[in-house]
């Protein structure tokens, strides 16, 4: 019998939610994604010893710390294109998230340190996470070849200003989704369809093809193999290690969930900021899970500066 993994790879593209080397060569996944967290996962792990020793001994300029960690990060993502056929996405720093113009810089940076390593724009997916100010510099870069994951993705709001903005891909979560409503009283679904999150994305994604967007909807952040087996046929799944292991272990049969009718409309008027703003705002879930969001990015990006320091320390000591 063919396993639900092989099943669902013929529905939508499997992309690896993390740093793993030895996990990504497991489950040969077409894309691979990575956050501060993962990086902060990946850099404890053996494998990478030498990678972080080369960053801190490689680190220049003003700011030796801060190009440490972009040096990493792309030495992480180096190794992972190794052993895929498509993109990774790198993440600019969390703490940028509201300064459009410095994350356009990150952005570049990142890109020429790719350059450097002898890998293109056409393997990589520089990850931002959707505010406002996100968006804005998505949409700028977008414009300069260069393709943007939009991360951090909660309110409908966000995926339609990303779908205006021309951006490639975009992250909308949903285990985090779920955990909110939990939280705040809601019973455990009943079934992955009654899932929030899965109704989330499965409204970007209708949304998306009814006005014809080519914006590409990954969904992410999986509690269980029912909330991803619920979005089959979504364009993209970005899964962790751990249920790409169980999917690969059953056999059950996986039915097509996601379904095109094949409507279209011409879009709406274009959401500005204002607009934006307050449709967030008025999702108090979203609100609290992209400040959340970017908050623990930006810790786990501190914890990877620490460990980093520490090298840099014993370095110039």
């Amino acid at each position: 019998m063919t396993s639900q993994l092989e099943q669902l790879r013929t529905l939508s593209s499997v992309v690896a939610d993390t740093g793993d080397i030895d996990a990504i060569a497991r489950f040969q996944p077409m894309d691979a994604t990575t956050n501060p967290s993962l990086l902060l996962k990946a850099a404890a792990l053996p494998a990478y010893a030498p990678l972080l020793d080369a960053a801190v001994a490689q680190a220049s300029g003003d700011d030796k710390l801060g190009d440490a960690c972009d040096r990493l990060a792309v030495a992480i993502g180096g190794q992972i294109l190794k052993l895929i056929p498509g993109r990774v996405s790198t993440e600019v720093d969390a703490r940028l998230s509201f300064d459009t113009e410095a994350t356009v810089a990150k952005a570049k940076r990142i890109v020429q340190l790719y350059a450097d390593a002898g890998i293109g724009t056409d393997r990589l997916l520089i990850k931002i996470a959707s505010t406002w100010e996100g968006i804005r510099a998505a949409e700028q870069l977008e414009r300069e070849g260069i393709h943007c994951n939009l991360t951090l993705l909660f309110s409908f709001a966000q995926a339609v200003a990303c779908a205006e903005a021309g951006v490639f891909l975009i992250s909308p979560f949903v285990g985090r989704i779920l955990d909110w409503h939990l939280a705040n009283g809601m019973a455990k679904p009943a079934t992955p369809q009654d899932d929030p999150g899965v109704q989330s994305v499965q409204r970007i994604w209708q949304y998306y093809k009814r006005h014809d967007y080519r914006t590409v909807v990954m969904g992410a952040s999986f509690r269980n193999t029912g909330e991803v087996l619920a979005l089959a046929g979504c364009d993209r799944l970005t899964i962790s290690p751990e249920l790409l292991g169980e999917l690969a272990q059953s056999d059950a049969t996986v039915e097509r969930a996601l379904v095109d009718a094949g409507e279209r409309a011409a879009p709406p008027a274009t959401l500005g900021e204002a607009a934006f703003r307050w449709q967030h705002n008025e999702d108090a879930m979203a609100t609290e899970k992209l400040a959340d969001g970017i908050r623990k990015f930006a810790a786990d990006q501190r914890k990877l500066e620490a460990l980093l320091a520490a090298k840099l320390a014993a370095k110039l000591g």
